[in-house]
């Protein structure tokens, strides 16, 4: 299932789009799309259900698309999992995940505003592999036991301030936790329409030009091998968000001068079956 989230913000209801790409009305079966609704088998049945019968009324098309997952609980994001990416930024492989947090409140929707900070330089874009919790974890013993975990993928755009995440002392938080700085969506894609995790593209484009365009077969740390090392240092929940890292091509890893995102500048994302994502860069 295409999972989501429909309407202004503090005001969106559950949707789904079906087979035929219609936008279909959740709300009278689930309060929202979150953990809750994720490790609920018999609410995730009844929406199967309902959209196999076809009685799912039909929501405006135009309607603002959210983040698609409410009441996120915590994101855990890892650096440098592409060979590619560590390859062009000089940085060696590392022996393993490297692992940041974003807080939830960088979260908005895939076509939502993204504002580049005050005194920003260095706005930098990366497409990445969202994966969404939806069981309890903890110290999983094998990749099969951590993909049973996972109730799905999205897209990503994990926003970097390459300055204040690199050249201001401290870690990398800084420079990733800057408002707007997580777009996430269009669609929570459940896991049975993701047979291979490792098996997707990923694409994007600044202003027209395309600048990544990666395959998660090259990351360092496959998705399953992600979510069984997490699950040895912190128990995930349902409701919690993985960014799996990006491939070659951000700004930070071209030539100088390198050509930071600017205000106005437009940025396009995709990843194969996950959807697309678009926004327009202003000043915060």
């Amino acid at each position: 299932m295409k999972l989501l989230r429909a309407g202004a913000a503090g005001a969106e209801r559950p949707a789904l789009l079906d087979r035929d790409g219609v936008l279909r009305d959740l709300s009278a079966l689930v309060p929202d799309i979150d953990g809750s609704l994720l490790a609920d088998d018999a609410a995730l049945a009844r929406i199967r259900e309902a959209e196999a019968d076809g009685t799912l009324p039909a929501l405006d098309a135009s309607l603002r698309v959210a983040p698609p997952l409410g009441r996120i609980g915590k994101i855990v994001c890892i650096g440098l999992n592409y060979h590619d990416h560590a390859t062009e930024t000089g940085a060696d492989i590392p022996a393993e995940p490297i692992i940041f947090m974003k807080a939830p409140d960088t979260v908005v929707g895939p076509e939502d505003t993204v504002l580049v900070p005050r005194g920003s330089e260095k706005t930098d874009w990366e497409v990445e592999l969202a994966v969404v919790i939806g069981r309890e974890l903890r110290y999983a013993a094998s990749a099969d036991e951590a993909l049973a975990a996972v109730a799905g993928y999205a897209i990503a755009h994990d926003v970097s301030e390459r300055a204040f995440q690199i050249e201001r002392g401290g870690q990398w938080d800084k420079g990733k936790n800057c408002e707007t700085f997580n777009p996430l969506g269009p669609w929570l894609v459940t896991a049975d329409e993701v047979p291979d995790p490792q098996a997707l593209g990923l694409r994007l484009w600044v202003n027209g030009e395309l600048k990544q365009n990666g395959s998660t077969a090259d990351q360092i740390f496959p998705v399953a091998e992600v979510v069984r090392y997490l699950s040895q240092f912190m128990t995930l929940y349902p409701g919690d968000v993985i960014n799996t890292g990006t491939p070659a091509g951000v700004a930070l890893g071209q030539p100088d001068p390198k050509p930071y995102l600017r205000v106005g500048d437009v940025v396009e994302l995709e990843i194969d079956g996950l959807g697309r994502q678009r926004q327009v860069f202003k000043g915060a």
